[in-house]
């Protein structure tokens, strides 16, 4: 499978997929749709990439302005190939590359984050405990948003204690939700 960054800085710089079933990258044309939503959020962003796989969404957020990324995966595979091909781009003094199971959410730490992608494999399971992860963290941006890449069947709630989806698009069998923090959790971060 071939994978290329969209657009920015790095256009049409290829990135190492590894071999096999273990990783589903978000395709270009979910890619793209998604960067063309965020638009100018991403310049400048810090972002964080749960269930990072090859790295291309924070890759791609980076190529198009972001200021650094936080990549957490648990494939060793797939580490390695979001090693080379953060090392392919020159861009490792702006990406840490955390092995991790993403389920737990981003992990200790004070980094608060612009953007969030969150894409855990298509099981409900998964995508649920995942989504509560970064939910219970608090470690979005009050005027951030989460990413939400899932299955077209799950369906994800509008509103969590935390958190409330402002937009929702579906391509096929995969949808995006949108999420932020809810107007509660800005007035509490601001104290």
């Amino acid at each position: 499978m071939a994978l290329r960054i969209i657009a920015g800085r790095f256009k049409g710089r290829r990135l190492r997929v590894p071999r096999g079933q273990a990783v589903r990258p978000t395709t270009e044309r979910v890619r793209e749709a998604v960067f063309d939503i965020l638009g100018p959020r991403v310049a400048g962003a810090v972002v964080l990439d749960l269930f990072a796989g090859t790295g291309a969404m924070a890759l791609e957020a980076l190529s198009r302005g972001a200021a650094r990324a936080v990549l957490i995966e648990a494939n060793p595979e797939s580490i390695r190939a979001a090693n080379h091909n953060v090392e392919a781009l020159e861009v490792a003094d702006r990406v840490r590359i955390i092995s991790r199971d993403a389920r737990q959410g981003p992990g200790p730490g004070d980094d608060r984050f612009d953007l969030i992608f969150v894409d855990p494999p298509y099981g409900e399971a998964t995508a649920a405990a995942a989504f509560e992860g970064v939910g219970r963290s608090r470690r979005l941006h009050p005027d951030g948003i989460m990413i939400v890449e899932h299955a077209a069947r799950l369906d994800l709630p509008d509103v969590t204690s935390h958190l409330e989806r402002i937009d929702q698009r579906r391509y096929g069998r995969t949808c995006v939700s949108f999420y932020v923090c809810r107007q509660t959790e800005k007035k509490d971060s601001r104290r």
